[in-house]
């Protein structure tokens, strides 16, 4: 039932700072049932987390990326937001945000969006 969408810039030039925006729908994200993440897909490479924000707002970060990363939300518009600062080619991939049980397993995730970080 729940839907997610992501948005942002799909091109990015090195050490500029990346905003995605994701859009939930079918699901209130202050539910305690679940938390919302981000998870990239970088090319020739297995899923990576990158973080997440539960319902009350608590943020959790991989330790190898939490130097560059901001996670936030707007629960008035059913939205939580990745920042990724400094980014390199190292980031280019495939951005998906995503709804995870409280056991920590994947529930439901959007389509993706391309990043591709160039100059």
């Amino acid at each position: 039932q729940t839907q997610l969408q992501e948005s942002g810039p799909g091109l990015m030039k090195p050490l500029q700072t990346l905003s995605l925006t994701c859009t939930v729908s079918g699901y209130d994200i202050t539910n305690n049932h679940y938390y919302w993440s981000w998870v990239r897909q970088l090319p020739g490479k297995g899923p990576e987390w990158i973080g997440g924000i539960t319902a009350s707002g608590s943020t959790y970060f991989n330790s190898r990326l939490k130097s560059r990363i901001s996670i936030s939300r707007d629960t008035s518009k059913v939205q939580f937001f990745l920042q990724l600062t400094a980014v390199t080619p190292e980031d280019t991939g495939v951005y998906y945000c995503a709804q995870i049980s409280t056991a920590g397993r994947l529930h439901a995730w959007g389509q993706g969006t391309q990043v591709t970080v160039s100059s």
